[in-house]
């Protein structure tokens, strides 16, 4: 399946871009973690960051807006799994740099002793982050794991102390499979974590999308990202639906990042630059 041809870079998860980071610590190299960082009001970037930032937002004024609608997207779907769907199991993959009203905080607000939560991301800082706010929990962790490598990332002793594969869980790929290149083949690796959940489990993504930017706006874009950590790839609605295929979806479906259950009902939304959906494994074996 091939990605859109003028695709715009990403706005991203507060991550790294999970798992496609440089190694290197360099504040003058634009990092995706810290951009979307300073998107949402935050003061863990550089000047390169913010730079990059000025010219994504020049390229796509919704960015920052659509940037924290995602991130408000996270916080309602986490809260939907623990309350309503009932699941104690969260792996947050591409974890991103610590904000208030993190997934850990939302899952374990009912009940802090029975969710379990996993984060992951390749980045460094991001691990050592995430490290500091939790503290030697029992319920919640943090691994560094590459979203291309789910069996590596379920093998982690980590992961299978608090994860239980064989009870429902939800699977969190929220703005990181942009970071993954077609080459790369994203829809397969979705195909495995869908091997790996059980029935009643749940896949949560959100992904960028150039649908409704000119084809000037998208090559602003990449150029905001230019030289950044990690590279990215946005795709049309009908190819982000393709990670749900063989579940069922929630409603209301493969929706604007904004329209995915808001707590109040507001101005409508401008131009889609996020897709939010999520879906439920309701049979055993491989989703088809």
């Amino acid at each position: 399946m091939a990605g859109d041809s003028h695709a715009a870079a990403p706005i991203g998860h507060a991550s790294s871009g999970r798992l496609l980071l440089r190694r290197d610590f360099n504040p003058t190299v634009p990092n995706v973690a810290r951009v979307y960082d300073h998107l949402l009001g935050g003061k863990d970037n550089f000047a390169a960051d913010r730079e990059a930032a000025a010219k994504l937002v020049e390229a796509v004024p919704g960015a920052a807006v659509a940037a924290r609608e995602n991130r408000a997207f996270l916080g309602r779907a986490v809260r939907f799994l623990a309350e309503d769907a009932g699941v104690h199991q969260f792996l947050d993959i591409g974890a991103g740099l610590p904000t208030v009203c993190a997934v850990h905080e939302i899952a374990q607000d009912g009940d802090p002793w029975q969710a379990r939560v996993v984060y992951a991301d390749y980045d460094r800082m991001v691990v050592r982050h995430a490290e500091a706010i939790l503290g030697g929990s029992l319920t919640a962790a943090v691994v560094r794991g590459d979203v291309r490598e789910p069996w590596d990332l379920f093998a982690r002793p980590t992961v299978r102390t608090l994860i239980n594969l064989a009870e429902p869980v939800a699977i969190l790929l929220v703005a990181v499979l942009h970071f993954v290149e077609d080459h790369e083949d994203p829809w397969a690796v979705v195909n495995c974590y869908k091997d790996l959940m059980a029935p009643g489990s749940y896949l949560v993504i959100s992904h960028v999308t150039a649908d409704h930017l000119s084809e000037d706006a998208a090559r602003q874009a990449r150029a905001a990202y230019a030289g950044a950590s990690a590279p990215g790839v946005a795709r049309t609605r009908d190819q982000i639906a393709g990670f749900f295929a063989g579940l069922d979806m929630v409603a209301p479906g493969l929706v604007d990042v904004s329209e995915w259950r808001p707590d109040v009902i507001g101005v409508p939304p401008g131009p889609a630059v996020f897709y939010a959906g999520i879906g439920c494994k309701t049979r055993p074996g491989r989703p088809r």
